[in-house]
């Protein structure tokens, strides 16, 4: 993990074009990356970064993915900023930055993400403007008082850090030479009829680009994802009769549906709440579409249904879904539920497969899906036990939308932006799992006070869920107790990645495998 400035001397590759330095603990401001003219992928997300955007990286000539998101860049963005034509995805969110998006930012032909900031645009989870203008202040008092700290750098830790880039250099030099992504041509074909509504255009974006590993991860054989008609969905449902109804939930109604094949589907409804470009949305769902991994809901298809007088006027988007029959996680939690209790070495399983899922959509991905607002509850369990993650990713949908949870499905004000990270989510999941309950209503104090309570013995007797207490050993729980104080940290940079996380949970279930009779 690199815990120093992103070194100006970057300039000196540049024929690099992929260059990947997130989830570390790099400070202080950006440098100038202007001789870096062939470089088309820069992730510096999850750092501690500070200073103004750097306008230069938005123009470099053949970037088309930079992800920015998670530091504490700050001060507004020049309204005069130029995008390179080749850029297709932007991440500025959780940042520090105020004012309004420029134009290029505004484009329908990009995916821009930028919820967290305290920019001047309604309805898209923005900071009141006091929240990073108090940073700024901070920031401006805390370097002001330390002029001169840090100049000296012990050579011993220079030379580390330079054969650290080099390491990264060489990595990236390999997935440069040695690709792992099916060809952006190929996965733009077509594969399989148009069935679109009237008015609804069947053209597939030319500049949508995809890379998965996939095929490396073992992913199931499944149907490719193809536009329903309206006409097929209600067939499907018999009309969205009451008795297919599943229930309704943040990302809106969903329903249990039986193509004409004869597969079951599950079908979610998304009402939209603005007028925006068809082609961005189909776009957006092309990208999220392709996503296959085996502890991911498969999405098969979708369906954009536009208004009748009005045929760039969207009236509602299904996406439709492989049914996973053996309801959620949380059902099977405790016995207030209706599901059959999982003991503690099958919670562990649907945990890393939970993990594996999430850490393919950070990492095997591009652009990387995050935000996916992680829950027991969407995670669904298979005729054979195999974890399932639903309703992943549907932020990039929503964030076209503009459609959100309503009020009162929002969390408490503490959890606000908390939730928006996966790592922290993904800790209260591992606390609901050793508790039995739900913990999405608790206040942070409770939580905590729980948590402090699961590190003794006698504690747990006391919180722990009966079947987690008989069923576990004290090592495999007290790494999964530390683990989730780490992922709830209060501080952003001190939660670990979904690769430690998963390590760990392997390692909680060697511990639990090598007890005689678990």
């Amino acid at each position: 993990m690199f815990n120093d400035t992103v070194p100006s001397w970057l300039n000196s590759f540049p024929n690099l074009t992929i260059l990947r330095m997130n989830n570390n603990r790099l400070k202080g401001p950006l440098p100038d990356l202007s001789s870096l003219k062939n470089l088309k992928l820069l992730d510096i997300s999850f750092n501690m970064l500070t200073g103004k955007l750097p306008a230069g990286f938005f123009s470099l000539p053949n970037i088309s993915h930079l992800n920015l998101a998670s530091n504490a860049l700050s001060g507004s963005i020049s309204d005069n900023l130029n995008c390179g034509r080749n850029l297709e995805f932007v991440d500025i969110s959780n940042n520090r930055l105020r004012g309004s998006l420029p134009s290029c930012l505004n484009s329908e032909t990009r995916v821009i993400k930028f919820s967290g900031n305290c920019l001047s645009i309604a309805g898209h989870h923005q900071h009141p403007g006091s929240y990073c203008r108090d940073f700024e202040v901070h920031v401006y008092k805390r370097n002001g008082g330390g002029k001169g700290v840090g100049i000296t750098v012990s050579l011993i830790v220079g030379i580390a850090f330079g054969f650290g880039l080099l390491a990264v250099g060489f990595l990236v030099v390999c997935r440069r030479y040695c690709p792992r992504a099916i060809s952006e041509q190929h996965l733009l074909q077509k594969s399989g009829p148009d069935n679109s509504t009237a008015g609804f255009s069947s053209e597939i974006p030319t500049n949508a680009r995809y890379v998965s590993e996939s095929a490396k991860s073992g992913a199931q054989i499944l149907p490719t994802c193809r536009s329903f008609t309206l006409e097929e969905l209600k067939e499907a449902t018999n009309n969205f009769d009451n008795s297919a109804f599943l229930g309704e939930g943040t990302y809106g109604k969903f329903f249990k549906g039986r193509l004409e094949n004869g597969t079951e589907v599950a079908i979610r409804c998304l009402p939209t709440s603005k007028k925006y470009s068809i082609r961005n949305l189909k776009l957006r769902l092309e990208m999220l579409a392709k996503i296959r991994h085996p502890h991911l809901v498969c999405i098969l298809g979708y369906c954009i249904e536009v208004k009748q007088d009005d045929h760039c006027n969207v009236n509602r988007v299904f996406l439709v879904f492989e049914y996973v029959p053996n309801g959620s996680f949380q059902s099977h939690l405790s016995d207030n539920f209706p599901g059959e209790v999982l003991d503690w070495p099958e919670r562990l399983a649907v945990l890393i497969g939970v993990c594996k899922a999430v850490h393919f959509l950070h990492t095997g991905v591009i652009p990387g899906f995050f935000h996916n607002r992680l829950k027991a509850n969407n995670i669904l369990i298979n005729e054979h036990r195999l974890a399932k993650l639903s309703d992943y990713g549907l932020s990039i949908i929503l964030e076209e939308t503009g459609n959100y949870a309503t009020k009162a499905e929002e969390p408490k004000s503490w959890q606000t932006t908390r939730l928006e990270d996966d790592v922290y989510s993904f800790g209260l999941i591992l606390l609901e799992t050793m508790l039995g309950r739900s913990v999405a209503a608790k206040k942070e104090a409770t939580l905590r006070a729980e948590l402090a309570s699961l590190s003794k013995q006698e504690g747990r007797a006391r919180v722990m869920n009966p079947v987690v207490l008989a069923t576990s050993s004290e090592e495999s729980i007290s790494v999964v107790v530390c683990l989730t104080s780490k992922c709830i940290c209060p501080e952003l940079w001190s939660r670990p990645s979904f690769e430690d996380i998963l390590w760990n949970l392997q390692h909680a279930a060697q511990l639990q495998a090598s007890i005689p009779h678990a």
